[in-house]
C-alpha cells in the first residue's frame, strides 16, 4: 500500500522531526479514536484526537486529548483565557482548518491556532495523532508534537 505524504508529514519533514506514518483501515461508520486504537492494536490512551473550539474572547483554538476522553469545556475555556467556549460546528471544520472530520491534524491547519495538549501525553515515548487524512496516523514523540504545534501542555479533562 503506497502512503501519500500529507501536508502534516511534509511539515514534519521540513522541521526535521522524527515520526512514522501509520496507515489503518477506515470504517466510515466509525471514525472514533477508539476504533483507531482497536485497528492499530495500541492503547487508547496513546491515540489522541484533535478538537477545534471557539472561545468568546480568543476565537478559535485547538485541544488535543486522549481518544476515549471528553474535553471539559470549562477547563478548556480557562486555559485558553476565555470565559466560555464551544466546539465548532462540524460543517465549519474544513473551512477553518483545511481538514475533515476523522482527519483533523494539529499540524498544518490553514492557520496557526493556540493549541493545548492534555498532560498525559508525557506519560508515553510516543503518541498517535491524525496525519491529516482518514486512514493515516502520525506516530510521534509528545515533545516533538508540542514543538511543531506550538502547543502548551495542560490538564484538559474533568476530574
Amino acid at each position: 500500500m503506497k502512503i501519500h505524504k500529507t501536508n502534516a508529514a511534509r511539515l514534519l519533514d521540513q522541521s526535521k522531526i522524527n515520526y512514522s506514518l501509520i496507515p489503518y483501515e477506515v470504517d466510515e461508520s466509525d471514525l472514533s479514536a477508539v476504533h483507531v486504537a482497536e485497528v492499530l492494536d495500541e492503547p487508547i490512551e496513546q491515540i489522541f484526537k484533535t478538537l477545534v473550539l471557539q472561545g468568546d474572547k480568543s476565537g478559535y483554538f485547538v485541544c488535543i486529548i486522549p481518544g476515549a476522553e471528553e474535553l471539559d469545556l470549562k477547563i478548556a475555556a480557562k486555559v485558553s483565557d476565555n470565559k466560555s467556549c464551544h466546539m465548532i460546528p462540524m460543517k465549519d471544520l474544513l473551512g477553518i482548518t483545511g481538514y475533515i472530520r476523522g482527519a483533523c491534524s494539529p499540524i498544518g491547519m490553514k492557520k496557526k491556532f493556540p493549541t493545548y495538549i492534555h498532560d498525559t501525553c508525557n506519560n508515553f515515548d510516543f503518541i498517535y495523532i491524525s496525519a491529516g487524512q482518514r486512514g493515516l496516523q502520525v506516530k510521534i514523540a509528545p515533545a516533538d508534537l508540542v514543538k511543531i504545534a506550538g502547543a502548551k501542555v495542560q490538564y484538559l479533562l474533568s476530574e
